[in-house]
C-alpha cells in the first residue's frame, strides 16, 4: 500500500530538523517537495527544498487542479502539494514524507486517511518557541510576532493528529520519531 507520513508544526518547533533526521535514517522515505510563493531562504534551492513559484504561477496551478492541497498561509504566501510529486515518489516504491503547515497536515490526513500517519510537533511552550525563532535569526521581530500568534492558533489543532510529539529535547524527539515511523511503515 502507498503510504504517507505527515509532519506538521508551528514554525520553530523543530519539524524540519526531525524530517531531515527521518530521511537520513529511513531510506524508504522520500521528501515531498512543496510548492510555495515565499522567497527562498539562504541555501535553499528550487526543486530541492521547494518549488518556488510566483503568486500568478501558483494561482495558475490551482486553476489547473494540479494540487492535492494548498493554502494561503499569509497574504500572498501560498504553500501546496503537487499531485505530480506524490505520483513520482510512489512510482519509485517509496513512502512520501510531508513537511507542511498545520492546516495542510489536517487536510492531507483527511485526503489520505489510513494510508497516512499525521504527526504534530509541538514546542514545549510558546515562550520557548519565540526564543527559537529569535535564535534562528531569519525573520524580523514583526514576522516573529506574527509566527508566534499563528503558533498559538495552530496548537489548537494538535488533537486532530494521530501523534503529538513535544520537542523539548531533540535527541529524545528523534528516538520517538524513529519509533513512530517504524511502527507505521512496518505494518
Amino acid at each position: 500500500m502507498n503510504k504517507v507520513i505527515i509532519f506538521s508544526a508551528p514554525s520553530g518547533s523543530g519539524k524540519t530538523t526531525l524530517v531531515k533526521h527521518s530521511l537520513e535514517n529511513f531510506p524508504h522515505l522520500e521528501f515531498s517537495i512543496s510548492a510555495t510563493t515565499r522567497a527562498p531562504r539562504e541555501g535553499e534551492a528550487h526543486g530541492k527544498d521547494y518549488y518556488f513559484l510566483t503568486p500568478d504561477e501558483f494561482r495558475k496551478k490551482i486553476s489547473e487542479d494540479a494540487f492535492v492541497e494548498h493554502e494561503e498561509v499569509y497574504a500572498d504566501k501560498f504553500y501546496g502539494t503537487l499531485k505530480s510529486e506524490i505520483e513520482r515518489i510512489w512510482k519509485n516504491g517509496k513512502t512520501v514524507i510531508f513537511d507542511v503547515d498545520v492546516v495542510g497536515g489536517v487536510n492531507l490526513k483527511k485526503i489520505f486517511g489510513d494510508q497516512a500517519i499525521s504527526i504534530f510537533i509541538a514546542p514545549p511552550s510558546i515562550e520557548e518557541l519565540e526564543k527559537r525563532l529569535i535564535k534562528r535569526n531569519t525573520d524580523s521581530l514583526e514576522t516573529i510576532k506574527t509566527r508566534v500568534n499563528k503558533a498559538q492558533e495552530e496548537l489548537g489543532y494538535q488533537h486532530l493528529f494521530d501523534q503529538v510529539l513535544i520537542n523539548d529535547d531533540l535527541e529524545t524527539a528523534k528516538k520517538e520519531i524513529e519509533n513512530i515511523i517504524s511502527n507505521f511503515t512496518e505494518k
